[in-house]
């Protein structure tokens, strides 16, 4: 159920989509500043900003409507009556990097590592924000819990079909903690490395944010009851696979650039193997929540602790190939 937030009339204004605006507007505001201050172009930021409003609503309803397909009378109606239905994230992501693309491609911005670490910055803090919408519905929630269990790692809300209040897990609130404490971190090294005049290459914040934010979706989409699934399958979400794939690039490149930087060490081979060993844990924690609900603390706790595991190593994996012995 929406909370209503104003009536004017017969115009009912609710207070999700006012939190929705509220963290897409911040995440602009964010990102333009981050942008202007590392010499980017205003029209730059004023035509990818543009651009990614604009690419957002029919792309994350594409993708809501093929996973949720009985929501919608048919595809038409779909795409173009935004007053019912739902969004998916992921179509702003898409959005978001295909914007940048073309403003490569077309020449509005000259450096398409730059825009993507500044929108990295800027979407960060626009996910952190904008997933408090879920405090007016309820959306973005996962398992019942004890009454003993409180916020902001619960939150009650009412049973659609029974009327019930349930106490669930605040899926969208420890999302929005995680991706400001990620945002929040960044900002921390990007200062430390400006006082000490040491240059942060291009590229490597998108690349560590993608790291961190997809090992923790990874854990979270997984707690929650309206998932996004394959229409193939039905149980694999496609939120998980996205996010193993932002967590997969930077390590992919870091580990580039190590060899790259310091030539082959045979002890590399224990850092990817640890990886491996932890993403497979990650992925049977995974398989075992499924099946034995009732050990969800102990199934994720292993999840979690694995993928922080994995971004330590993914740290270390950049500390070495930010450090290169043998310099080109």
């Amino acid at each position: 159920m929406e909370k209503i937030a104003f009536i004017w009339g017969e115009t009912f204004v609710y207070w999700s989509p006012i939190i929705m605006v509220l963290g897409a507007a911040a995440a602009m505001a964010v990102y333009a500043g981050f942008y202007l201050i590392r010499n980017g172009n205003s029209i730059g930021v004023a035509f990818s900003s543009w651009l990614t409003v604009v690419l957002s609503f029919p792309l994350s309803r594409i993708i809501h409507w093929y996973c949720h397909t009985s929501a919608y009378e048919n595809f038409i109606v779909a795409m173009t009556d935004y007053t019912t239905g739902g969004f998916a994230l992921l179509g702003v992501f898409a959005a978001a990097i295909l914007s940048a693309l073309l403003c490569k491609i077309f020449r509005i911005s000259g450096n398409l590592p730059r825009m993507l670490d500044c929108m990295a910055l800027g979407g960060g803090v626009g996910i952190a924000l904008g997933r408090l919408a879920s405090l007016f519905n309820s959306s973005d929630r996962g398992m019942i819990l004890s009454g003993e269990v409180g916020w902001p790692f619960a939150y009650a809300t009412t049973n659609a079909v029974s009327g019930a209040i349930e106490n669930r897990l605040a899926t969208f609130m420890i999302q929005s903690i995680l991706t400001g404490a990620i945002v929040a971190g960044l900002i921390v090294y990007v200062i430390l490395k400006a006082v000490r005049k040491q240059k942060i290459q291009d590229g490597d914040l998108f690349m560590l944010f993608s790291m961190f934010y997809g090992a923790c979706q990874i854990i979270c989409d997984s707690t929650r009851y309206d998932q996004l699934f394959f229409r193939s399958n039905g149980f694999v979400s496609i939120v998980q696979i996205m996010s193993m794939g932002l967590l997969l690039l930077p390590l992919f490149l870091f580990s580039i650039r190590m060899v790259k930087g310091n030539g082959f060490r045979f002890w590399y081979l224990a850092i990817w193997l640890a990886i491996l060993g932890l993403l497979g844990l990650a992925g049977y924690m995974e398989y075992y929540v499924q099946r034995h609900g009732t050990e969800a603390v102990f199934a994720y706790s292993v999840m979690g602790i694995s993928l922080a595991a994995v971004c330590i190593l993914g740290l270390t994996t950049y500390n070495i190939q930010s450090y290169p012995k043998n310099p080109h």
